[in-house]
């Protein structure tokens, strides 16, 4: 088969589509053929050499994918060849073929193209796990997302509406905010201009945000904390303002707040398969009702995956952006 290679760490120029050997199914495994994948930020991270494959996994970048399942390995039921499927991944994405773990598995939604179900794993899993299983987000809380126009933005406000929320958005540009309104979302901040403390207390009464998700970490940790509510959790999902600041432990102990960290990747088995399982009971049924949509900026052919980690460093899109073998 094909796949996206790293031969060594380095800018997009350095994903390499190369014959590679297939991969084989073992206990409690399938294989699945590739139609789809999407790009995340942490592929941009494993490209650069900062984020390294969990021993024994496929060393190719791609968290998610969509596809049919070309083979069942020993232990595997409820599954069958053919079955049109997405997964979360541990990586190996950007390939024609991926094994997976089938605890992973999710069916393509009814009434989806197979294609876009690539964008759905890892946004869907990350944000019912952060939000919901974890922060308790519940009807008529103020729920605050930092990127509301990426992947898990576009996600985290649809599921926020979907149980009654009040969603509050930082995006850098009117387009942004314009389309993340166009979800649902209730308050919008233009980070570049505005100051989201000010802005999220203003619009609660001073109350604060009760559950704020947030991907860039040290820069934000402070200010995170100030914007909370009384009784507030922050949920930490990634570091793109750096991994390490100072906390004003005072205020947090004022606020009885709390605040988690998470990646999905490297998670055992079993919490995964967890998280899949309420994804599959909780989401997949507002997905097929027409009330969730992934949210999709571009296709490019998986042999041009370096063209969509420009497209990522470059922070122009709104929504995923899709690897298609089609």
């Amino acid at each position: 088969m094909y796949a996206i290679t790293i031969p060594e760490p380095g800018g997009p120029e350095a994903l390499v589509w190369a014959e590679v050997p297939d991969p084989v199914p073992g206990e409690g495994e399938v294989l699945v053929e590739v139609v789809s994948s999407a790009v995340n930020r942490a592929d941009l991270l494993q490209r650069q050499g900062f984020y390294t494959p969990p021993p024994g996994s496929s060393p190719y970048p791609g968290l998610e994918c969509a596809g049919r399942i070309a083979a069942v390995g020993p232990g595997v039921s409820g599954w069958s060849e053919g079955d049109e499927v997405c997964a979360l991944l541990v990586g190996g994405g950007y390939a024609e073929k991926v094994v997976v773990p089938a605890g992973q598995l999710l069916p393509v939604p009814k009434g989806l193209d197979p294609v876009k179900a690539a964008a759905l794993p890892e946004v869907t899993c990350t944000v019912w796990s952060n939000v919901f299983m974890i922060a308790h987000l519940r009807p008529a809380e103020t729920f605050l997302v930092h990127g509301g126009s990426s992947g898990i933005g576009t996600m985290a406000i649809q599921l926020a509406k979907s149980v009654g929320a009040k969603v509050a958005v930082t995006a850098g540009s009117k387009e942004k905010l314009d389309y993340c309104a166009s979800l649902g979302a209730d308050i919008l901040i233009n980070y570049r201009e505005q100051d989201f403390v000010e802005e999220i207390k203003a619009a609660t009464d001073g109350a604060g945000a009760d559950v704020i998700l947030d991907n860039m970490g040290a820069k934000y940790l402070n200010r995170n904390v100030d914007a909370l509510a009384v009784n507030g959790r922050l949920a930490i999902i990634g570091m793109q303002g750096g991994v390490k600041g100072e906390l004003n432990i005072g205020t947090l102990l004022g606020k009885r707040g709390a605040i988690t960290a998470t990646t999905l990747r490297a998670r055992p088995l079993a919490e995964k398969a967890a998280v899949v399982a309420a994804v599959r009971e909780h989401v997949w049924p507002l997905i097929e009702g027409g009330h969730v949509r992934p949210i999709v900026d571009q296709e490019l052919p998986m042999s041009e995956a370096a063209q969509g980690h420009r497209v990522l460093e470059e922070s122009g899109h709104i929504g995923k952006v899709l690897l298609t073998r089609q």
